[in-house]
């Protein structure tokens, strides 16, 4: 029988202080997956990190964004014939055991997209004010439209299999901010979506990309902006016609 080939794809931004301890958990709880790290020009020794640690390093010629380094990581793991990928934060956010949890399920359940959800189950994660206000709009927005209960539609922690990958890799749309609207998109053309409760640490260095007051607005207009043409793009058509559509 094949062996799955798993990659991890992590977008890098300045994360000298968090990027090595990360590294060592996955490769010390996760061996049977490979990691791609993709530096988006920081400004800091990121990238000397990682190569340090024997650690494919795909760094970007000027900083192209979060979503755009995360699109890269896809585009590498489809042209080198990957199965899944995980989607994992370099902040240390993430817990590389739990990721073990999110592609059980996916081979189990024969699902597209598995999410690593902070609020499926109490796991004891703080909630800070905006993401609360977002989670709930963009959940209400979910169950609304596509008749599906996301409890955590803003969590970037994900598995993606084979046909995710390649959709994802061809995408000349992909979303600046690649959260609850890239759901949304995936749930109207008929993706199978899971989520399963996985344990989740707060930043210890550096500062999020969505700290302070203004970004997260930003990022809510933005995301709002994206839902409303999603909606409009897949208003009347069935998903069986969505489906063709990409073919």
């Amino acid at each position: 029988m094949k062996k799955d080939k798993i990659l991890f794809v992590i977008p890098a931004y300045n994360e000298a202080m968090n990027i090595e301890k990360v590294l060592k958990e996955i490769k010390k709880d996760v061996k049977t997956a490979d990691i791609v790290v993709v530096n988006d020009c920081s400004g800091d020794n990121t990238r000397e990190i990682v190569e340090n640690n024997g650690i494919k390093c795909i760094t970007m010629p000027f900083n192209v964004g979060y979503a755009m380094a995360v699109q890269t990581g896809i585009k590498y793991a489809y042209e080198n014939n990957y199965d899944y990928v995980i989607q994992f934060d370099a902040d240390g956010q993430h817990i590389a055991k739990e990721a073990e949890k999110m592609y059980k399920t996916m081979k189990e359940d024969n699902v597209d997209i598995v999410i690593g959800s902070r609020y499926l189950e109490d796991v004891g994660y703080p909630c800070p004010f905006f993401r609360k206000v977002g989670t709930n709009i963009f959940k209400k927005i979910i169950k609304i439209f596509c008749k599906k209960t996301i409890a955590d539609p803003l969590s970037g922690f994900q598995c993606l299999n084979r046909k995710v990958i390649e959709k994802y890799s061809k995408m000349g749309n992909y979303p600046e901010f690649p959260d609850a609207n890239l759901i949304i998109e995936m749930l109207l053309s008929g993706y199978k979506i899971k989520e399963v409760p996985t344990k989740m640490r707060i930043r210890e260095f550096g500062e999020s990309m969505h700290g302070g007051i203004i970004k997260p607005i930003k990022y809510m207009i933005n995301i709002f902006y994206t839902i409303v043409f999603i909606l409009l793009k897949y208003s009347g058509k069935k998903k069986s016609e969505v489906v063709k559509d990409e073919k």
